[in-house]
């Protein structure tokens, strides 16, 4: 399975690089250790002096850009990441799922930058990074039948199943999921990511009985 970054995006965003980490995993409750983490990023942001001031990061300012580039207006189709502040900003907290999401979304939240999460055995051949194409559509975990068209879409072999703003329900983790792919989104550069994909793959080590671990950092 290969991952690459279409010519066409990459025309218009730049300085878009990637940073994609697979892990065999074994997904379950989040452990106790895990959820203080994640409310200890919780408590560090909404005691900011200036909370909202997170939403200004120039990673999230980065994906907004990207997004306004390929055609989709920011402020409708919100970068995961800018998605998961804002519900700690409003004192919702980050959500609960399993934890091998968790750990993900507190990547996501400490980086300040998309990612993509995986079950690779429902994934389809290679997978490109592009903009999404008029007519494409697929139901969103959680959501409804999001328009993909103009969005930064990840697509295997059969259409899209990723995206910088909602994952699809088609290749969603679960309680069976046994090997996942995360993809770290910049487009910003590739500065920081192999760190952040480092941090990650501790996190899925320590809490999601992760082994089998690789990194790759694409541009």
């Amino acid at each position: 399975m290969k991952v690459t970054i279409d010519a066409k995006l990459k025309a218009k965003c730049p300085r878009t690089a990637l940073a994609c980490v697979t892990a065999r995993v074994h997904p379950g409750a989040s452990p106790v250790p895990l959820l203080a983490e994640m409310n200890q990023r919780e408590l560090e942001i909404q005691e900011l002096p200036f909370p909202r001031g997170v939403l200004e990061s120039p990673q999230v300012e980065a994906t907004r850009k990207a997004c306004k580039a390929l055609g989709k207006d920011p402020a409708r189709y919100r970068g995961s990441a800018e998605a998961l502040l804002r519900r700690i900003v409003a004192g919702k907290g980050l959500p609960q799922v399993n934890s091998v999401v968790d750990a993900i979304n507190l990547v996501s939240v400490e980086s300040r930058l998309p990612i993509g999460l995986y079950d690779l055995g429902h994934v389809v051949g290679d997978i490109v990074f592009r903009a999404g194409r008029a007519g494409e559509t697929y139901r969103g975990i959680g959501k409804y039948d999001l328009n993909l068209e103009g969005l930064p879409v990840f697509a295997d072999t059969v259409g899209p199943h990723g995206s910088a703003t909602s994952d699809s329900e088609r290749t969603m983790v679960t309680a069976a999921t046994k090997q996942v792919l995360a993809i770290i989104i910049s487009f910003g550069g590739a500065e920081g990511l192999d760190r952040w994909a480092q941090r990650m793959s501790a996190l899925l080590t320590q809490h999601a009985a992760g082994h089998d671990l690789e990194i790759q950092i694409i541009q």
